[in-house]
């Protein structure tokens, strides 16, 4: 989802600790303040990230930080919930942009969820290690989101859904290993060489002839 006047992606208002703006200038503010967030997460990690280091890369006082936030671990999870909805609106835009084909939707999904990870690949890991159970369940809720825009996206018989699921959760899952795992065990591979031959194992999978209940 995003803020119909700044037009990007809008911090979910459930965030405890968070305290959402209700001015245009209150709301640019904010996105300025997650922006600081992200390039100190991405460029010193996360045990250099404190409200202060944040604060002086945003140009603003550690008092503004804290009239917004409660404080570190409520700035992480704003931090992580801007990406979230940003992955879950890239993917939503991909799968409306493509042909209503097999090929072209599973395509287009794989693509999507590798770009938005390519886009912030040093900050994804961080939030990963950082997370805590609530941490989790945003995350999760993402992840649900995603895979029923996948299913939303054809019309599918029961068994199909069935197949589609297995390949979303599969596709989903590697992506998030992949981002997770990439600075100690890299493949090698550009996250756009990895979209091309994720989706054609996905497509393998869909269109081969099964075992059990029809696949595609």
């Amino acid at each position: 989802m995003r803020d119909a006047t700044s037009n990007v992606p809008r911090v979910s208002e459930t965030s405890e600790g968070f305290r959402p703006p209700q001015q245009a200038r209150s709301r640019a503010a904010l996105q300025k303040l997650l922006t600081a967030a992200e390039q100190v997460l991405a460029e010193q990690g996360l045990e250099s990230f404190t409200v202060a280091a944040v604060a002086s890369r945003a140009g603003m006082s550690v008092g503004t930080i804290y009239r917004r936030f409660d404080g570190k671990e409520q700035l992480l999870r704003a931090v992580k919930d801007r990406l979230l909805t940003e992955l879950e609106t890239s993917v939503r835009d991909a799968l409306r942009s493509a042909p209503p084909d097999l090929r072209s939707i599973i395509t287009a999904f794989v693509a999507a969820l590798a770009q938005t990870f390519e886009e912030h690949d040093r900050i994804f890991p961080e939030l990963l290690d950082a997370q805590r159970s609530d941490g989790r369940d945003r995350g999760l809720a993402a992840l649900s989101a995603i895979q029923d825009a996948l299913l939303e996206a054809l019309p599918l018989t029961p068994p199909e859904v069935e197949s589609l699921k297995m390949a979303a959760r599969t596709i989903i899952g590697a992506c998030v290993h992949r981002a997770a795992t990439s600075r100690f065990w890299p493949d090698d591979r550009p996250w756009e060489t990895w979209a091309e031959e994720a989706a054609e194992m996905a497509l393998a999978y869909l269109t081969s002839p099964p075992a059990g209940p029809a696949r595609m």
